[in-house]
């Protein structure tokens, strides 16, 4: 095929029927389903503007390379997260090569809220599937620039994590005001670490906003921000629970909606994230957003209890200064100020405490950036968690170098991981080098270190 347009959009369908929380858990496998029955009874797999794949499995190394997995990538990933995960970096690998002009990848497990260090589930994440894809691009295929754009009803904070310090990874996520909804996090003061400032962006929504908020922010910040940062790969973090009939959100976005955002946006690949109105959102929002992204009409994709809700002036008020902020923060992206308390030596540091709802786990970390003039610099991470009833995980420490490490950081990083070993501090060690494509893990109660690398 010689020109995009006339390439079909990659679809993935992976329900995964071996994994759920619970059998009664609002994340199952019914939540593909409908959806998968209402496509195939409209005949859009017959459409030669669609073609669907087969997911394979990422390797746990592909894991490796984006999450510290508390104590080894096992013991926190099954075989359907493998898949989940390995659907997204398929699709990204066809459209990278132009095979395809763009993908949606209808997966689960979900992976939004699952940050870059692992000791369990939390909001329904094990493993983030689009931070994995991503850094897989970024280390196999050349890609510099990437933007998320996050559309989920709850705050991609585990997104967020894993990207906060990387100047090269544009983070926006609108979701509704976590002071009403599970994280309780993603305010417009949440802006990137020292040298990746304003490349995070939130957008807090109140609850009750319609479409109408949805297409104001596309136009008057999400797509001005893109003409600027100008990314070489856009993802949707296509959560669909802001949807008026979803259980676990108070949002008033409809399919149309959502299919609007997506032609707006006009992302690569789209990977599924939340949506738990099985029936009534979730088969009518990923036809709406299927059709989009094969530049078909989707203007008859209306849900049976479709109505088109009014906003009131003060809440259209609300958001419309909020953008105004934001597009503020976004020019002044440059010039940051880093407060010395937040210091120590060439470190800027801080300290985070982390919830793991499903799997009740109280973690503890401190965060440190090497500052450097040459690079982005490496992080170090010292985590411990208490997974309950007296039961500790050990403390470990992560050290990751980025894939445009300087040499003095690579360096730094791998000596500092030499000594970690022989001082016993920790029960575990890991050093996570990007640059290099290599991944190194060492026990200490058993002495043993295990390593993988890209082939």
């Amino acid at each position: 095929m010689s020109n995009a347009s006339e390439k079909p959009t990659g679809l993935i369908f992976f329900p995964a029927f071996d994994w759920a929380i619970s059998p009664t858990h609002p994340e199952r496998e019914e939540r593909l389903l409908y959806t998968r029955d209402q496509i195939f009874e409209e005949g859009i797999m017959d459409l030669p503007q669609v073609s669907e794949y087969t997911p394979v499995l990422a390797t746990t190394h592909d894991i490796a390379m984006t999450h510290f997995c508390v104590p080894r990538v096992e013991d926190q990933v099954t075989e359907a997260h493998l898949i989940a995960a390995g659907a997204a970096i398929l699709l990204a690998d066809e459209i990278v090569s132009g095979q395809i002009k763009n993908g949606f990848a209808l997966v689960r497990p979900p992976g939004h809220h699952s940050m870059r260090v692992v000791h369990g589930n939390r909001g329904f994440c094990n493993i983030n599937n689009e931070a994995i894809m991503v850094n897989y691009l970024r280390r196999r295929k050349g890609i510099k620039r990437v933007a998320i754009i996050d559309s989920d009803v709850h705050h991609g904070d585990g997104t967020q994590d894993i990207f906060w310090h990387d100047p090269d990874v544009l983070f926006i996520s609108f979701h509704q005001d976590g002071r009403t909804i599970f994280p309780g996090t993603g305010f417009t003061n949440e802006l990137g670490g020292p040298g990746a400032y304003a490349r995070t962006i939130n957008i807090p929504l109140p609850p009750g906003a319609t479409d109408e908020s949805l297409l104001y922010i596309v136009d008057n910040l999400i797509l001005p921000v893109l003409s600027d940062f100008k990314p070489d790969f856009i993802v949707n973090s296509a959560g669909q629970d802001n949807h008026f009939t979803d259980p676990l959100g108070s949002m008033r976005f409809t399919a149309q909606g959502y299919a609007r955002l997506t032609e707006k946006l006009r992302p690569d690949l789209a990977v599924l994230e939340g949506g738990y109105a099985i029936e009534t959102a979730l088969p009518y929002v990923n036809m709406g957003i299927i059709l989009a992204l094969a530049g078909l009409d989707y203007s008859a994709v209306l849900e049976p209890d479709y109505q088109k809700f009014k906003e009131s002036a003060d809440l259209a008020g609300q958001v419309h200064r909020m953008v105004d902020q934001l597009l503020q923060r976004w020019a002044k992206r440059d010039q940051v100020s880093i407060s010395q308390s937040d210091m120590t030596g060439n470190y800027f540091q801080h300290t985070k405490r982390i919830y793991y709802d499903t799997d009740n786990i109280q973690e503890n970390q401190l965060e440190k950036l090497r500052l450097c003039d040459n690079c982005p610099g490496y992080l170090s991470i010292e985590t411990k968690a208490n997974h309950g009833y007296g039961q500790t995980g050990g403390k470990a420490l992560c050290l990751s170098i980025p894939i445009d490490a300087c040499a003095s950081c690579r360096t730094e990083a791998a000596d500092l991981y030499e000594k970690a070993k022989k001082a016993r501090t920790y029960s575990y060690v890991y050093l996570q080098d990007k640059s290099a494509d290599l991944f190194l893990g060492y026990d200490t109660a058993n002495g043993k270190e295990w390593r993988s690398e890209g082939s």
